[in-house]
């Protein structure tokens, strides 16, 4: 007898599936780990004097990144940023990269030259020490799974400060210009598409010029090697940080599910490119969705103390201030200039 289909059953006395969307991923992984005894959190292990740190990463062609107009040596370069971000957001220093390629047919070995060229000049920049790398074979294009390791001293962990009261929430650059990018880019994908068979001899290369900054936040975004060094001597560690890749929304809500507390995020202190607000524009979309959920943003979210407001301000001049915790019970807004204050809505909460 055959078995039925997991996800074709129309058995009406079947139990009612539940579909992730339904529930959001953090749920979805709250329940997983909910009574195993084991935590979804990144934690330190290994010797007291060193203590290291793991990051695992999963890329997927068609949903993280599309090779119509991704070259494959930023892809590569990109993908190390996307798992040595959060060592750095840790306060860690990123110490090694094991890869595991998965690869079918279409790709030939210089393809994966390419690709393996932008890591290494990643894991140069960030002085990586150990770099490794497995080859699989796929069925349905390519996937990039990684993992990234990083270590920190025991005095420096034990002298991170807890989050708490009105601490500031900071971020490193401006956000939505990587995801205003990745839209020209969609745009010109689709308009290639469309051109016929017959006109294809002709076709030149639009001139992309005048969206240059949008399009290298998405395509090679860059991170500071140096970040951990600075807070260090400058003797003012952060009390949490994250690597904002899902967007500020999921981010802010990310600190508060974590650490239980509340946050304010003030609507006129994001910092917004103006290339950013005219691309949005330009498409009719409105500027702040663009900023707290587009995504791929490669930047830092870190809450300072409030007690080292001033040295903060004097040593990380160009890191704007954006919002405050508050009382978890408040749960995370988003505060108008009118002194309006909304929930923060964001993808998989």
């Amino acid at each position: 007898m055959k078995e039925k289909m997991v996800s074709g059953s129309k058995d009406a006395n079947a139990p009612k599936r539940t579909q992730i969307a339904e529930i959001g991923k953090r749920e979805l992984l709250r329940r997983l780990f909910e009574g195993t005894g084991f935590s979804n959190s990144p934690y330190f292990y290994g010797a007291p004097s060193n203590q290291t740190l793991s990051i695992n990463r999963l890329m997927m062609e068609g949903v993280d990144f599309d090779l119509v107009y991704t070259p494959l040596k930023h892809l590569g370069y990109k993908s190390a940023l996307n798992a040595i971000g959060p060592l750095y957001a840790k306060c860690c220093q990123p110490k090694g990269l094991s890869y595991t390629l998965a690869l079918s047919a279409r790709f030939a070995a210089e393809d994966i030259v390419e690709l393996w060229t932008g890591v290494v000049a990643a894991a140069k920049e960030h002085n990586i020490k150990n770099l490794s790398l497995e080859l699989k074979a796929s069925m349905t294009g390519l996937a990039i799974g990684i993992t990234a390791q990083g270590e920190q001293d025991q005095q420096t962990i034990n002298s991170i400060p807890k989050p708490a009261g009105t601490d500031l929430i900071c971020i490193t650059g401006n956000i939505g210009a990587a995801y205003m990018g990745l839209h020209v880019l969609e745009r010109e994908k689709v308009a290639f598409n469309k051109i016929p068979a017959s006109e294809m001899a002709s076709y030149r290369q639009p001139d992309l010029s005048r969206y240059k900054y949008i399009l290298s936040q998405y395509l090679s975004p860059e991170i500071n090697p140096k970040i951990v060094d600075q807070f260090k001597e400058a003797s003012l560690l952060p009390a949490a940080g994250y690597f904002i890749t899902d967007g500020l929304a999921a981010t802010v809500k990310e600190l508060c599910q974590e650490h239980g507390v509340g946050a304010k995020i003030y609507l006129d202190k994001i910092p917004i490119a103006s290339q950013t607000m005219e691309m949005a524009k330009e498409i009719n979309m409105d500027t702040v969705t663009a900023a707290l959920n587009g995504g791929d943003d490669y930047k830092f979210l870190f809450v300072i103390p409030l007690a080292e407001h001033e040295k903060f301000h004097k040593e990380f001049p160009n890191v704007d201030i954006i919002g405050h915790l508050c009382k978890p019970e408040a749960g995370a807004l988003l505060v108008t200039p009118e002194g309006a204050e909304i929930p923060i809505q964001a993808q998989g909460f």
